[in-house]
This record gives C-alpha cells, sequence and structure tokens, in this order.
C-alpha cells in the first residue's frame, strides 16, 4: 500500500472518529488531497559502501554500536540496512540525522528515511510491535511539513502536514500526532480553527500521558475555552503536566500550572487533587 492510500484510509478513519462531535473536522478529512505516489525525493539517500553479510547483521552491528557509543559505526550499518529497506534502520537512521545524535543533523536525510518508512509502511497494523516507529515517522513527517526545511525544495505545507498528523492520530492513536493536531486546530493552521476539535484530540493525547497534551487541555478547562469550564479538571491535568513534564518544556507547563492555581479557589484545588489520584490509580 503506497502512502496515498494510507491517506485516504487515514480520511475515513477521522471521519469516522470525529462525525459524532463535529462535521467539519469530517469535511476536512474528505478533503484531505491525496499525495500522489511516493512522497520519496527523486534522489535517495545512497547506502554507504561499507557491506554486511545481511540486512540482519547490518542491524545487530548498528545497534551494538550505538549502546557501545560509537555511533559513526552505528549510523554507517543502519545507512546500509535502510538502503534495504530494513523499517527499524530506516526510523533509528532518520532518528539520528534529525537529532544530531552522534552525527552532523540532516534534515533532509531524515526527511527522506521518515518517507520511506512512512511510504513503505503506511498500513503497518497499530497493533504491531513497528508500529510505533511508524507512527514516528508520519509525525516528524508533519512537523517538517508544517515549517519546511530552510534552503531545501521541502517548503512549509500545512494542509499537508495535517494529513500526516491526522494518520497518525487517527490510525495509530499516537499521542504525540494527536497534541500536534490539537495544536494546528487551535492556531486554525491549515484548517479552520476549532477549540472544540482541539480539545477532543488533546484529551486523547493527555489520557495516554502527554505531558503538553495535559498542560494544554487543562488550561482550556480552566478558561473555558472552546470548551465547557470545569475547573477542578482543568488544575488535574496541569498537576499530572507539571510532574511528568520533560526538561523542554517544564518552564511552560510551570507557567501555566502557577497561574491557574493562583486563581483557583480551595475547593477546586481540593477536587483536582482527588481527580489527580483517581487518574493515577487508573494507570497502575
Amino acid at each position: 500500500m503506497r502512502i496515498s492510500d494510507g491517506i485516504g484510509l487515514a480520511a475515513s478513519l477521522l471521519f469516522a472518529f470525529c462525525a459524532a462531535s463535529s462535521a467539519q473536522a469530517a469535511d476536512i478529512a474528505a478533503r484531505a488531497t491525496p499525495l500522489g505516489g511516493s512522497m520519496l525525493p527523486q534522489q535517495l539517500v545512497q547506502p554507504p559502501q561499507t557491506t554486511y553479510a545481511s540486512v540482519k547483521e547490518a542491524l545487530r552491528a548498528g545497534m551494538r554500536d550505538y549502546n557501545s557509543g560509537d555511533k559513526v559505526s552505528a549510523v554507517r550499518a543502519f545507512d546500509y540496512a535502510a538502503g534495504q529497506g530494513a523499517p527499524l534502520a530506516l526510523w533509528k537512521a532518520a532518528r539520528m540525522y534529525a537529532d544530531g545524535d552522534g552525527v552532523g543533523r540532516n534534515e533532509v536525510k531524515a526527511f527522506q528515511y521518515f518517507s520511506r518508512l512512512a511510504d513503505d509502511c503506511a498500513d503497518e497494523s497499530p497493533d504491531s510491535p513497528r508500529a510505533g516507529l511508524v507512527a514516528n515517522a508520519f509525525t516528524s513527517l508533519g512537523i517538517y511539513y508544517l515549517d519546511g526545511i530552510k534552503g531545501t525544495s521541502i517548503k512549509p505545507n500545512p494542509p499537508r502536514a495535517v494529513e500526516m498528523f491526522s494518520y497518525a492520530a487517527s490510525y495509530f492513536g499516537d499521542p504525540s500526532a494527536q497534541f500536534n493536531l490539537a495544536r494546528l486546530y487551535l492556531d486554525g493552521h491549515g484548517l479552520a480553527r476549532d477549540p472544540r476539535q482541539a480539545a477532543r484530540w488533546l484529551n486523547l493525547a493527555a489520557e495516554k500521558g502527554h505531558s503538553r497534551a495535559q498542560a494544554l487541555l487543562g488550561q482550556l478547562l480552566v478558561n473555558g475555552e472552546g470548551v465547557p469550564m470545569q475547573r477542578a479538571r482543568g488544575l488535574m491535568w496541569l498537576d499530572l503536566a507539571l510532574q511528568s513534564a520533560d526538561a523542554r518544556s517544564q518552564a511552560w507547563v510551570k507557567s501555566l500550572h502557577e497561574e491557574a492555581f493562583g486563581g483557583a479557589s480551595e475547593t477546586d484545588r481540593r477536587t483536582a487533587s482527588a481527580l489527580s489520584e483517581q487518574y493515577q490509580a487508573r494507570r497502575r
């Protein structure tokens, strides 16, 4: 199944998911423009000259070298296996190039590898052990399409970003994609602004423990933005977000938390604490 077929499936899934609560979201999904085949640029990253007896050997060598700290050798092995279409190698090499993890950061290579992984595995079962890798590839592509890659032919394309996030969010249920899709609904970027749909996607991601989704959902509920105001529940999400926020988002979450709790009543705070305990008990 090519990615163009996968996007068609995403539109159908998104329609079924959102039809009960928002005809607008279904209309957006129905109007999603097919990609028209492979997303790969014409020039795919070529594997290096180093050869291995098999893809399996290359993967084994790559993981061994990566875990031992020899990331130059690791990416060489992953490049080789990725050139043979190995999904794990495609994802691992893409992430290393995207993050500059032990190699020079190269967003074009990352984009190419994520594209091939998404193109080859768009119909991977959501229950498959590889589903998380494929979902991350779609989400990463969404981010690249949202901002573009400066100095390259990959230009900002918000509608295409919506398609990537929608597929990963609906078919794979990926919380990062759900969060990113919610942000687009909040900003009206690439689609019509719809805070109600944003809250719906944020709630799905928040329930899975996505801290930034929890913080943003908490803010919406405390302020009643696009959704009925639920101060105690909003405080609960903000409290949970603060407990699990990573270093990158800690300051932002803390700011939202302090603002919300500073204006909250003692009753709302106590209710939020009880709700937080119930949520944590459910996830144990």
